[in-house]
């Protein structure tokens, strides 16, 4: 609870005894009135002066100016209790408004939290503490155990497990070694790390990230931007009618003027619109925070609100549904063992550092003798020829087997194939694929089960290699070897096939998904591993690499809009009947604070719901 929020709860509290005490003290006459003037100046002061200075800058029809008129007008008709109790009630709504924004807010300014404070910049030898902000591409920084990463970068020396929850939500440390790509705003855990910087601090994730957390509020829904009109027209709406119920009624009738001057105040009271104005971007705030708490960005409640009415789901395939890095997948030799071609290959592949070789070595699993090979030679666009133990081998792809007149078995294997030959004799072939991510498959069956109609795959890749792995997630359809213009004009299509009121979301990684992402409804991109270009374009940001964040999301996005439509119909359907009621007398001034705060606070504590997103 901030210090605000306690001031104000504070205020109350003293205000709630000052009034019981009132009640109980047996003053009459002007001494009661001055007993509750001094506990409504207590609780209700500075609504009075929020009123006159927005009256004085033209804001006249707002809820202050509502409270302020319905609770003076109490006093003027001896109603003192009465007067205080709306007051007192009101700041009781406010609180609870207050403290449930604070809740909301408290799991994206987690996020906040993330920008590293200073960086320990290695200059001549010696470590020198700099703001985040004037390190340069190139620069070398280094990290301790416990400290943040200020930069994003390539770790050149240290072995570390870094702490990444704050941007992901995951639990479980990452490990971070010499050669690999580290992002900034995470926690060094254990060992000493040496980065060397690749952008700057205005360019880096945790600045990015920061910049989308601001923004978030600035994109409204529809609902938000209804209620927004709706509240504008209705208050001075509220504020005539109860004008007319003041002075028409006993005009026409004969009855006393007082009677309708307290239907009309209690009138007031009720058709104050906060239960909705309040609630409903609360309700949205609250989806956001959920989701940025499962490292998941959403840019706006405009695109939280989009995600509930998806039915099409487009992906890429690598790096989105695949890991982007190359693995054996089968080994087939002929007349000789799978370990001993696996040996070979690994050995002619040795000097290159393409992800094919080092994917081949990896599997090999163990130290490459160097001594046993000579005689390396490229054919660029073909393979290798290498002599190892003596013996001419030959590693490429198909055309390098042509070329040699080397007969050997076409494979339909869906990857890559390394085939090998052995002084002019075939000796099988090398699989290698890009693995599928471990919670794809997850991914499909959870967005088919929230109710997503049809799950496309678009790639670049050949189609065998397109369809084997979109049969094996049980893809509804996949497009291959597309250009990204190919893939523009297949969206387009498939846009073309949804309902009116659906929408379609792409996702994607790559710097050439971002004419795609801009295009979709809703733009998702990997932001674990994803290209700047692409997290700029898209709407939707997934922190980590697992597309199972996707049908999250989407659930916290139908849980909040679903929270949204109980909050209007409770506010709209209690407020109509009170108002009735009201307007023929039959409601009183405490049924009045109900229908307003009463109703603002069942609202509010609906809307934290949003935040909860444990059961999804």
């Amino acid at each position: 609870m901030s210090k605000r929020e306690r001031k104000r709860l504070l205020r109350i509290l003293i205000s709630a005894v000052l009034y019981i005490a009132a009640i109980l003290l047996p003053v009459g006459g002007i001494g009661r009135l001055a007993v509750f003037l001094v506990v409504y100046g207590i609780i209700g002061g500075d609504i009075l002066l929020k009123a006159l200075r927005n009256i004085l800058h033209g804001q006249v029809f707002d809820e202050n100016f509502l409270m302020s008129v319905a609770t003076v007008g109490a006093f003027c008709l001896g109603e003192y209790p009465e007067g205080v109790a709306v007051m007192l009630f009101y700041q009781v709504g406010e609180w609870f408004q207050s403290y449930a924004v604070s809740k909301s807010r408290r799991s994206i300014a987690e996020l906040m939290d993330i920008r590293p404070d200073y960086a320990n910049v290695l200059r001549d030898g010696q470590l020198v503490q700099v703001d985040p902000e004037e390190v340069q591409v190139g620069d070398t920084v280094v990290v301790k155990p416990g400290e943040r990463i200020p930069l994003d970068g390539i770790v050149t020396e240290g072995v570390s497990s870094i702490d990444t929850s704050a941007l992901t939500g995951e639990s479980v440390p990452r490990d971070a070694e010499a050669g690999q790509a580290i992002i900034s705003g995470c926690i060094n855990q254990t060992g000493r790390l040496t980065i060397q910087v690749t952008k700057e601090f205005g360019e880096s994730t945790v600045a990015k990230i920061l910049e989308l957390v601001e923004n978030a509020s600035d994109k409204k829904s529809k609902s938000e931007n209804f209620i927004t009109k709706f509240a504008r027209y209705y208050t001075p709406v509220v504020v005539i009618a109860a004008a007319l119920l003041a002075v028409l009624p006993p005009l026409l009738t004969g009855q006393e003027f007082s009677i309708w001057i307290a239907r009309a105040l209690t009138f007031l009271v009720i058709s104050c619109p906060c239960a909705l104005v309040i609630s409903i971007p609360l309700s949205f705030f609250g989806g956001i925070g959920g989701a940025s708490r499962s490292g998941v960005l959403v840019k706006g409640s405009n695109y939280l609100e989009a995600l509930a009415a998806t039915e099409v789901i487009v992906f890429d395939k690598t790096g989105t549904l695949t890991k982007g890095s190359f693995a054996v997948s089968s080994i087939q030799p002929e007349d000789m063992a799978a370990a001993e071609l696996l040996e070979i290959a690994a050995h002619a592949e040795d000097y290159s550092n393409h992800p094919i070789a080092l994917s081949i070595k990896k599997a090999h699993g163990k130290e490459v003798d160097s001594s046993r090979v000579t005689d390396i030679e490229e054919i660029a666009g073909h393979g290798v020829r290498a002599v190892i133990d003596g013996k001419e081998t030959l590693a490429g792809n198909g055309k390098l087997m042509a070329r040699e007149k080397i007969h050997y078995k076409p494979a339909s294997s869906a990857g890559t194939l390394v085939h090998l030959a052995i002084e002019g004799k075939y000796a099988g072939y090398i699989c290698i694929e890009d693995e599928i991510k471990e919670d794809s498959r997850q991914a499909i069956q959870e967005l088919k089960a929230a109710g997503i109609r049809k799950t496309v795959m678009l790639t670049g890749d050949a189609d065998a290699v397109g369809q084997k792995v979109a049969g094996e997630l049980k893809l509804d359809k996949a497009y291959t070897e597309l250009l990204p213009a190919d893939k523009v004009d297949r969206l387009e299509e498939l846009m073309g096939e949804k309902s009116a009121k659906g929408k379609l979301a792409f996702v994607g990684d790559g710097i050439n998904d971002a004419p795609v992402l801009t295009r979709a409804d809703i733009g998702i991109a990997m932001g674990g591993l994803g290209s700047d270009a692409a997290i700029e374009a898209a709407d939707v940001v997934i922190m980590t690499d697992e597309p199972s964040k996707i049908a999250q999301v989407m659930k916290i996005s139908k849980k909040t809009l679903w929270i949204v439509r109980q909050n209007i119909v409770l506010a709209l359907g209690v407020k109509g009947i009170v108002l009735v009621l009201g307007a023929f007398g039959l409601a009183s001034m405490w049924a009045a604070v109900f229908s307003d705060v009463g109703v603002s606070v069942i609202a509010i504590l609906n809307a934290i719901r949003a935040l909860n997103i444990k059961k999804l």
